[in-house]
């Protein structure tokens, strides 16, 4: 073990992460649930002046706490992952914090590369709207398109926050198991179709998962559940 490593491990240093780790990634996830389980369901049902001006006021700054508490997340997330001792990767701990970092990151790239700028295009319609301009006609599009990651973000997180939370409250208490490439294989073959049907790349727009997760926000539950209850199985198995 490194002498970095121990001052890490050994130290203040190491818990001051983890805190600021959890803050920030409460303040994303937070921010997740408010749009999917309160924001979208309830602007649809808004007269349209009142919607944009929402969209106009609102959105942006939410957003802004959405998107850089994400980056701080990960930020501590991969500053901590890089100071543990090389041991801790060899086990269930090991297996459980790289599965839920591998979620993470992809949710990353899902606020920064298709949530924030279709988003954007939604907040510039809305303030053309209010300054009496023609509705953008792709607005749409880019909202259905947030809409899609945004709830493909909310079903990673069950198994994310499963995996995070689980990996020294449980995963690593179970009897020691080397890295399984069947695990391995199982996990991203289902995150990598749930990511792709559900941003509607298989089975297209109205593909079976894309109509579960956009009909209603219950379907992020499901899915997430049953996603979290496969790899939980699968793990343990292997």
């Amino acid at each position: 073990m490194s002498l970095a490593v121990y001052i890490f491990e050994k130290s203040s240093i190491h818990w001051l992460f983890r805190w600021w780790h959890v803050v920030f990634g409460v303040t994303w996830i937070g921010l997740l649930y408010y749009f999917n389980f309160v924001q979208a369901p309830s602007f649809p049902t808004m007269e349209a002046p009142h919607r944009n001006g929402a969209i106009d006021k609102l959105v942006p700054r939410a957003l802004w706490y959405f998107r850089w508490a994400a980056v701080a997340t990960a930020g501590t997330g991969i500053v901590m992952l890089g100071m543990y001792a090389s041991d801790f990767y060899k086990g269930n701990a090991g297996i459980s914090i790289y599965s839920g970092s591998i979620l993470g990151l992809v949710m990353l790239a899902n606020v920064w590369l298709i949530i924030w700028p279709n988003q954007q295009k939604v907040i510039a319609n809305a303030r053309g709207l209010l300054a009496g301009q023609p509705a953008d006609p792709a607005v749409g599009a880019a909202g259905r398109k947030a809409l899609l990651a945004s709830r493909t973000n909310a079903v990673f997180s069950i198994p994310m926050l499963m995996f995070m939370t689980g990996t020294q409250h449980f995963f690593a208490g179970a009897d020691p198991v080397s890295p399984s490439i069947v695990y391995w294989i199982v996990f991203l073959a289902i995150a990598g179709a749930l990511e792709a049907s559900a941003l509607g790349y298989i089975g297209g727009t109205e593909g079976p998962i894309t109509k579960q997760i956009d009909g209603h926000p219950k379907g992020v539950g499901h899915i997430g559940g049953a996603f979290a209850v496969i790899l939980l199985v699968v793990f343990l198995i292997l």
